[in-house]
């Protein structure tokens, strides 16, 4: 029987000693120079390539956002396809679209995600209601991250609003724990802006059951306060997620030393981290 997805999560956890998850968001704006001359559709395959190749070792998995990939226009599908290829099943894939829309799209979405970019989870947003997550529950070899809690300042509009399970973020964990039981393959994403969230989060969720972090290095979060609220009763089950501190690291020649330097330097900071939480 295949693993499902909150196994398969725990196991590449393990096996990389790490919790890094490397956010592939490439901006246009942001690249190193020494590829700023070149066309458009070379210098995205050139960036992740070396952000790739330099972050491997330290990273248990891979996010990308899809807007970053848009003013690449219709090339940076088959470079998004293809870097999702090379990085290979021994590290978690994630597409952060944030996903949501009636159950018949959302079964789109899953097939394209899933059977033809070679994904392994994607971020959705349970607003149209949970019914509309059915056809990911469907699929228990595949995650979902449901967005509970964001990590922008916006963030208070609607995740707030008072609800009979306390604000609404915490009763969407609580609904999120409930399939990740029945399904075996949810996860929540809590941003590392509201580090007060991570103690009641880890809480309603118990052991195994994901949480992907946000929010880490450019938005400010706090890393030591996600790692240790966050991680479960093993030291795992927690993503922390960064994107620009790692990627532009240096605009320079060594774009990609820099870029492996600070995944590394991310990787021993949790893992310190996590060894205090086992000897305190």
């Amino acid at each position: 029987m295949p693993l499902k997805f909150v196994q398969k999560v725990d196991r590449i956890l393990n096996a990389r000693d790490s919790l890094v998850c490397v956010g592939l968001d490439p901006d246009p704006a942001l690249m190193p120079r020494p590829l700023r001359r070149l066309p458009p559709a070379t210098q995205l395959d050139r960036f992740l390539d070396g952000i790739v190749a330099a972050t491997y070792p330290h990273a248990a998995a891979y996010k990308m956002q899809l807007g970053a990939y848009l003013p690449y226009g219709p090339k940076a599908f088959g470079s998004l396809a293809r870097i999702v290829k090379r990085i290979g099943p021994t590290r978690l894939r994630i597409f952060d679209l944030k996903a949501n829309d009636i159950p018949n799209i959302m079964r789109l979405f899953r097939e394209g995600i899933f059977r033809q970019f070679g994904f392994d989870a994607i971020t959705v947003t349970p607003w149209l209601g949970w019914e509309t997550l059915q056809p990911f529950l469907d699929d228990s070899a595949h995650g979902i991250f449901v967005v509970a809690r964001s990590s922008n300042p916006g963030a208070l509009d609607f995740q707030d609003i008072p609800t009979p399970r306390g604000p609404l973020w915490l009763a969407i964990v609580g609904e999120a724990r409930r399939l990740a039981h029945a399904h075996g393959n949810v996860g929540v994403v809590i941003g590392a802006t509201f580090s007060d969230a991570f103690r009641a989060t880890r809480a309603t969720l118990g052991n195994t059951i994901p949480i992907l972090v946000p929010g880490i290095g450019a938005q400010g979060g706090s890393l030591a306060t996600a790692v240790r609220e966050g991680v479960d009763a093993n030291g795992r089950a927690l993503l922390v997620s960064a994107s620009r501190s790692i990627l532009y690291a240096s605009q320079g020649g060594d774009w990609k030393k820099a870029a492996g330097v600070e995944a590394e330097r991310l990787k021993v900071q949790i893992n310190q981290l996590r060894a205090g939480l086992r000897t305190g």
